[in-house]
């Protein structure tokens, strides 16, 4: 299949130094506001990108749950690929495509899983049927069927039935604590702008303009 005729112009505004936040989570906080204000249908997905133990590179889809400058966090199955990849390797990448904005953030950093009591606040924040779906799906795990995923989900649902949903043992949050964040708007003539801010030795953040 020929792509080379799909294209389009970029034709924001662009973005100048002299805009941006010296603070790169003030920054970030900014454009998700921005992001959520625009109508994006999902402004907090983002992919998530991992390296297992033979060095083989996977990317996903997570949503981003919480964020503050002690870091970015998103919930997942213990058990999972994408905690399996963090606990050989724990420094990971994320990524924000905000297409409809001609706007993209990437941030490289250190993940960790949260504390326990953190995780059962989000997990009793959610749903009934999304706790529920925590317990029935092993991810990652081969199954034979969707019959069988909804068969465990219906035992979840009968075993729960008259009482709180547990956090699971195997459930819970990953913080990913950035060292670097890049910022990308898309520009006129594909002269696009983009800004680095890498953290420094001295725990300071310098702030550099890349080219496109």
């Amino acid at each position: 299949m020929d792509l080379d005729h799909l294209r389009r112009e970029y034709h924001k505004d662009g973005l100048p130094l002299d805009k941006l936040d010296e603070d790169p989570f003030r920054q970030f906080e900014m454009w998700m506001q921005d992001a959520i204000g625009f109508g994006l249908s999902d402004p907090t997905a983002m992919t998530l990108a991992t390296v297992n133990s033979h060095g083989q590179p996977a990317q996903r889809i997570v949503l981003l749950k919480q964020f503050s400058e002690d870091g970015f966090t998103f919930f997942t199955n213990y058990g999972s690929y994408k905690a399996a990849d963090i606990e050989n390797n724990n420094r990971v990448s994320l990524h924000f495509p905000w297409h409809e904005m001609d706007r993209q953030v990437h941030l490289k950093g250190i993940a960790s899983k949260i504390p326990k009591s953190q995780s059962l606040k989000y997990f009793l924040s959610r749903p009934f049927e999304s706790q529920l779906a925590a317990w029935a799906s092993r991810q990652s795990e081969r199954i034979n069927s969707r019959q069988f995923l909804l068969m465990q989900y219906d035992s979840m649902k009968n075993k729960f039935a008259r009482g709180d949903v547990p956090l699971p043992d195997f459930w819970g949050g990953i913080r990913v604590v950035p060292q670097h964040f890049e910022f990308w708007q898309g520009s006129v003539s594909r002269l696009h702008d983009r800004f680095k801010y890498q953290l420094t030795a001295e725990g300071k953040w310098d702030i550099a303009r890349l080219s496109p």
